[in-house]
């Protein structure tokens, strides 16, 4: 096999990608902390299989429609530190495959050099032992190989090989992955996509067959609905009635102008508006009476895919429910709990806004108090994509807006968000914990500059320290510590802090450590597997140990951990 064309490209990638999915939950096992919520294969996968739903539907690829596919696909389906540095390696891929019709062994080795690049560039701080050292040895790697072979099947086996060898040393270079006995779950998740792929170069049967979210296999048309109440849609509200959505292809990049007079021409014919330009595609949705319209504006910039017009007035089968969650939301619709499946709608314009992430009830009401307007449902083991955060952006509709990931694996997301969308000033505060994105929303004060604000309430995450108390799924050991499955665990800002058997012994001695003479208040926040009374309990010991600090007790209503504590 001398070269790869459009066709092979796309059974490559949807294979490497199906290869992860079913491999995640091992990736998942990977996780360095025993924690229930070691998501990094989930959350390559749903990169990944974003963008693989998008090149499963080109029906007549072209390497040109297929890197596209991938590329924005997996840019705004990223999830996770680990989503977003693989949808830079895709990119990176991407921006060298899109310019060859066919790829030799020269192009696939320039493409992956490439991907190596674009991702150390997309980390503020690379960190030697992950996913981007095995990227790279596996780019330096096919430099050297290209010389010596140009049969495609040879190359990536003996590339995939060395990436194998280069995995298995990380725990050389990072030691928290020695200590725990793991390789980097990050690479290990990009070799298990890389080895899927090379099984279609190999010639291997593989089912790429794919089906989306509901569960219809993409482009062989819906399976049927399923008998069912029907339940008429209210129009009464309905100003514009085609929800409308579609791709321009540009000929070109758009400038600043371009884009804002293409939103000033949708403003002008409906609402709902999502236009997200990047550097050879623009991404359309509008609700207007007048869709013709909308496509032949966007004409003017280029080609159109992925059309779609819905009539939002007309009734429609209920379509088939499989998983337990969407049953649940039936249920609730039926009992009248109607707002439950309301799409948010878009805000009135402000000049600033905060977007929030957190899971739990409690939490998204103690953060709607103090100004959010907009809160991601998300966290441990739910990270929201970089498309959530762009669809955030918009409907809060503001000058400036205050994005709180709340989460470290959240943050290089939002971060990727920011850099698409360009028509607002978006300043990401870099919260990696539920404490510190309070106490970030604390410090914002009204009439200072949308800079100077993103400053101090930076500067003020100093000011607070996090714990958070779980259990352990297994037997491990971190930061010198032996952990057995089961055991509850206080982690802080800068790891494990307390390792025990009794919940509120754990987290004692976890304050204990968190604590010091200039300590104010401790705040704690009971998660939804704790009862209001066992967690006023624990504020009353909390009290006896520490008589000298002021101490609230708050619902957070968050999965996974029993407590989230904040020190000040």
């Amino acid at each position: 096999m001398q070269s790869i064309d459009a066709g092979l490209l796309k059974k490559c990638f949807i294979a490497g990608a199906k290869n992860l999915e079913a491999n995640k939950e091992y990736i998942n096992e990977l996780n360095v902390f025993p924690v229930p919520d070691g998501d990094t294969g989930t959350n390559m996968t749903m990169t990944i299989m974003s963008a693989a739903r998008a090149v499963a539907e080109l029906s007549d690829p072209t390497m040109d429609n297929v890197c596209k596919a991938i590329s924005s696909g997996s840019l705004r389906g990223a999830r996770g530190n680990s989503g977003v540095i693989l949808s830079q390696l895709l990119r990176g891929f991407c921006k060298v495959m899109k310019e060859n019709p066919e790829a030799d062994a020269n192009v696939l080795s320039q493409a992956f050099l490439r991907a190596s690049e674009t991702a150390y560039k997309a980390v503020m701080k690379p960190k030697e032992g992950t996913i981007l050292t095995v990227a790279r040895g596996m780019a330096e790697k096919m430099q050297e190989l290209v010389s010596e072979t140009t049969d495609i099947e040879e190359l990536l086996k003996l590339t995939i090989e060395y990436g194998d060898e280069t995995l298995k040393k990380t725990p050389e270079l990072l030691p928290v992955l020695k200590e725990a006995g793991v390789v980097d779950s990050g690479g290990q998740g990009l070799m298990t996509a890389l080895k899927g792929a090379l099984s279609v170069i190999c010639g291997q049967d593989i089912d790429l067959a794919l089906s989306d979210a509901d569960g219809q296999m993409i482009g062989q048309g819906a399976l049927g609905s399923v008998p069912g109440e029907r339940r008429p849609i209210s129009t009464d509200d309905i100003k514009f009635g085609y929800c409308t959505e579609f791709i321009v292809n540009l000929e070109k990049p758009l400038s600043d102008e371009e884009i804002a007079s293409f939103k000033g021409f949708l403003e002008s014919i409906g609402d709902s508006i999502v236009c997200v330009a990047d550097d050879d595609m623009v991404k359309v949705h509008v609700h207007t009476n007048h869709p013709g319209q909308a496509f032949e504006k966007g004409l003017e910039f280029g080609s159109l895919s992925r059309m779609k017009v819905d009539n939002m007035r007309e009734e429609h089968e209920e379509k088939l429910i499989k998983d337990a969650s969407k049953i649940a939301a039936m249920e609730k619709l039926r009992e009248g709990d109607e707002a439950l499946l309301a799409k948010p709608k878009k805000q009135p314009h402000k000049e600033n806004a905060f977007i929030t992430v957190c899971a739990g009830k409690g939490l998204a009401e103690i953060f709607e108090g103090l100004g959010a307007n907009y809160v991601i449902e998300g966290g441990q083991t739910m990270n929201p994509s970089t498309e959530d955060m762009l669809n955030a952006i918009e409907l809060v509709d503001a000058d400036n807006v205050f994005i709180l990931p709340n989460n470290k694996n959240i943050i290089l997301a939002a971060e990727q968000a920011a850099k698409i969308n360009t028509d607002v000033s978006i300043h990401v505060i870099p919260t990696k914990t539920i404490p510190q994105g309070i106490t970030a929303l604390i410090n914002y004060c009204d009439g200072v500059p949308a800079e100077e604000n993103a400053e101090a309430m930076t500067e003020s995450l100093s000011t607070v320290k996090s714990g958070q108390v779980t259990y352990a799924v297994r037997n491990t050991s971190v930061d010198g510590r032996e952990i057995r499955e089961g055991d509850i665990m206080g982690i802080g800002d800068t790891g494990i802090l307390a390792v025990g058997q009794i919940l509120n012994q754990t987290t004692l001695e976890m304050l204990r450590k968190m604590t010091d003479e200039d300590s104010e208040l401790i705040t704690v926040y009971f998660g939804e597997d704790v009862k209001e009374a066992d967690a006023e309990v624990l504020c009353d010991d909390i009290r006896k140990a520490f008589p000298h600090l002021e101490v609230e007790l708050q619902e957070g209503g968050q999965p996974i951990y029993y407590y989230i504590v904040s020190v000040e």
